[in-house]
């Protein structure tokens, strides 16, 4: 591949375990005309939702803050319904939703089998549709993801987890990919001090061949960047809840200061980032474009965008939703 030589990159984020959503992922190539896709991290769903089996056809749950009650015809439509939402229906009899309710960590070791469960089939899903179309395929967690999905990406003979390396995606480009995000009020599973993010992101990047041909797949989007606008929480509370001065809701920029550092010392020629659903929008850092295409996976609406490069250069960049 020469300088001359487009290469053309889709990319989302934060899908939050959407079986429509992910779907639409796997098939843009066609529409978009696009031979590298790339999955910004938060891929796993949310939440379990129990579902109790009170017998004779009979089911009832909590669902979007709502008791639901129905039968078998209802049962399936609910499956449908939290799938797209990203949660993961869990049917159990009356004794068994009783031991989830005395044994907390139970329910946490069902949502782990669960998104296991999704995950993979995702990944088959992946290797039947393109299996011999030449299209590759880049997926990584966020800091929404249990560690263990790594191993479970890795497994895929199509799918390429990149997390915490440098890996070539052509002649030209390479991409360093971080799933780990700043300090956030919900406590998530991969957080970490702006001290370890740098630390992480320098032994990373002191790899790269050439940063102004890096892509930067960062997670977390540089902090103050317009791209990371987001309600401000107090997280004393939890769940956390929204600030409110003077009868307005306060925002705040809720990026990382070491993801806007590195940017700034290294500029690669683009950074993918995702983590913040409501601030879909592009920002030049110097010389690098950043870009958020933002989440509507509840919607099962997928947002993302088709970037361009050629050399050392972004030729365009267009967000696209359906």
């Amino acid at each position: 591949m020469t300088d001359d030589e487009f290469t053309k990159i889709f990319y989302a984020t934060d899908v939050h375990g959407s079986e429509r959503t992910f779907q639409k992922f796997i098939n843009c190539w066609k529409s978009y005309d696009v031979r590298i896709l790339v999955l910004g991290g938060d891929i796993t769903g949310k939440m379990t939702i129990p579902i109790i089996d009170r017998g004779n056809g009979n089911f009832e749950c909590e669902f979007q803050g709502q008791k639901w009650i129905g039968g078998q015809e209802d049962l399936e439509d609910l499956k449908r319904r939290a799938s797209v939402l990203g949660s993961y229906p869990y049917v159990v009899n009356e004794d068994q939703k009783k031991d989830l309710d005395a044994n907390p960590g139970k329910l946490n070791e069902a949502y782990d089998r669960l998104a296991v469960e999704r995950l993979e089939k995702w990944l088959r899903l992946t290797e039947e549709k393109l299996k011999d179309t030449g299209v590759k395929v880049y997926i990584t967690g966020g800091n929404d993801d249990p560690p263990f999905i790594e191993n479970v990406i890795r497994k895929s003979s199509c799918v390429i987890d990149p997390e915490g390396q440098i890996v070539a995606i052509n002649d030209q480009y390479e991409i360093a990919s971080l799933a780990d995000s700043n300090p956030t009020p919900w406590k998530t599973p991969r957080e970490c001090s702006e001290e370890e993010l740098e630390r992480k992101i320098e032994a990373m990047v002191s790899q790269v061949k050439d940063a102004r041909k890096c892509i930067f797949n960062f997670h977390v989007p540089p902090k103050d960047s317009t791209i990371d606008t987001a309600p401000k929480l107090d997280g004393s509370v939890f769940p956390p809840r929204y600030v409110v001065e003077s009868g307005v809701q306060v925002m705040i920029g809720a990026g990382s200061s070491a993801v806007r550092k590195a940017i700034e010392k290294h500029q690669p020629i683009l950074g993918l980032h995702g983590h913040i659903h409501e601030s879909r929008g592009a920002i030049k850092i110097g010389r690098t474009l950043c870009l958020n295409p933002g989440s509507e996976y509840g919607e099962g609406i997928l947002r993302g965008v088709i970037v361009t490069l050629r050399g050392d250069a972004v030729k365009s960049y267009q967000f696209t939703s359906g």
